[in-house]
């Protein structure tokens, strides 16, 4: 037999290439790679559905210290928000996803590899560019891109084949993974409408105000509220305590890979907090060019790495760079939560460059004259006045 890997969410696109694989002759392996979004209840029920429609294995991959140490840790180090909004939820997990299925076919010498994007997302990018890359002799079967298939078609299918399970829409399209859960629903594909509170995974709980702190080293968020742990897990924490709140809440919209708009919901407390505590504490502990650049250069990853160009030896040039740039980025956050809302009080940092021997902001100086300052802000003016002279221009 033909031995193809697939990759495996459970839903109704990979079942329908599932068992229409099987009855083309293929040896599936169903594959589905945990970043975060799979509880073990549903990596049973995501077993016992690939085995009833004709799988030869069924393998659950633990990718989420992986996801984070591969991906997630630099997009700390970047602040990275698309469109400054968004922190890239889903289409960071796809990377990772499809490094350790590619990983798995050659692990099993599989010749075929599968996934149940459709032609019309940027999903078939992430992953067709990976495989490609990765492993340019195994080759990419996309049933669903390929025969253009409804949703209907896809289940009059399976009915054909005596698989009678529930294939429901829900109203709303839910994926969630350590980084944020992305919701779609009939909103997001206009430009006007907003999500109802319902469609949102996580309801406010939670009314009365919590302070909270978080602590960085090295760029790498270390311990939350006094409380150390590995950085996966104190995400994890954060997201338990903050999503009660219902922080994290917005529409991304922006330019997909494919060329046309799209909008799509999301709920990300952990990461928003993260990434704003991180940044404010490198207003406090990195210098002004230092943040210059790496604002252009956590823009510009993001952007690549949105795109599917994870794999392009300049994100690793970056990596360095973000990587390097977090040596001085080590201190404490204080930060207030909110209903819908939170609110970054303050740092203590060793590393603090504001500090008060030097002068105080709008204050007094201590490390210079007024006779300092003056020569300072006439040779300032130099280039101004002489571009100016030479041009004849007169004050507009």
């Amino acid at each position: 037999m033909k031995k193809l890997v697939l990759a495996y969410s459970g839903g109704l696109d990979t079942s329908y290439c599932l068992k229409t694989l099987f009855q083309e002759g293929y040896e599936v392996h169903a594959v589905s790679v945990n970043t975060g979004g799979f509880t073990p209840k549903e990596i049973e029920e995501q077993e016992s559905k690939a085995m009833h429609m004709g799988a030869a294995s069924y393998q659950s991959i633990a990718a989420l210290e992986s996801f984070y140490q591969k991906i997630v840790k630099y997009l700390v180090f970047g602040n990275v928000l698309k469109n400054n909004s968004y922190p890239l939820s889903v289409s960071a997990e796809r990377i990772v996803q499809a490094m350790e299925i590619i990983e798995y076919a050659k692990k099993i010498d599989a010749k075929f590899i599968a996934h149940g994007s459709t032609g019309a997302g940027n999903d078939q990018v992430r992953f067709d560019l990976i495989f490609q890359v990765l492993a340019p002799t195994i080759k990419i079967i996309t049933p669903i891109r390929d025969q253009q298939l409804s949703r209907e078609d896809e289940i009059k299918y399976l009915k054909s084949q005596g698989i009678e399970l529930s294939w429901e829409k829900a109203q709303y399209s839910i994926n969630q993974g350590l980084w944020g859960t992305s919701v779609g629903g009939s909103e997001t594909l206009t430009s006007r409408n907003a999500l109802p509170d319902e469609a949102y995974p996580s309801s406010l709980s939670e009314t009365k105000s919590a302070k909270i702190s978080l602590k960085f080293e090295a760029g790498e968020l270390i311990e939350l509220n006094g409380k150390k742990s590995d950085a996966v897990t104190l995400i994890q924490e954060l997201q338990d305590l903050a999503k009660t709140y219902a922080i994290g809440r917005d529409i991304h919209v922006g330019d997909t890979i494919i060329g046309i708009k799209g909008r799509v919901g999301f709920e990300a407390a952990a990461p928003l907090i993260i990434i704003k505590a991180h940044h404010l504490l490198e207003k406090h502990t990195l210098s002004k060019w230092q943040q210059f650049q790496k604002e252009q250069l956590g823009s510009f990853y993001g952007m690549q790495l949105h795109e599917g160009n994870y794999l392009d030896p300049v994100m690793r040039d970056i990596e360095l760079f973000l990587q390097n740039s977090q040596e001085k980025v080590n201190g404490e956050v204080f930060i207030t939560l909110h209903p819908y809302r939170f609110e970054l009080e303050g740092i203590e940092s060793p590393n603090d460059l504001m500090n008060a021997s030097f002068g105080s902001y709008g204050e007094m100086n201590k490390e210079w004259t007024a006779e300092d300052a003056k020569g300072f802000i006439k040779i300032t003016a130099n280039a101004h006045t002489i571009y100016r002279n030479v041009n004849k221009e007169e004050t507009k």
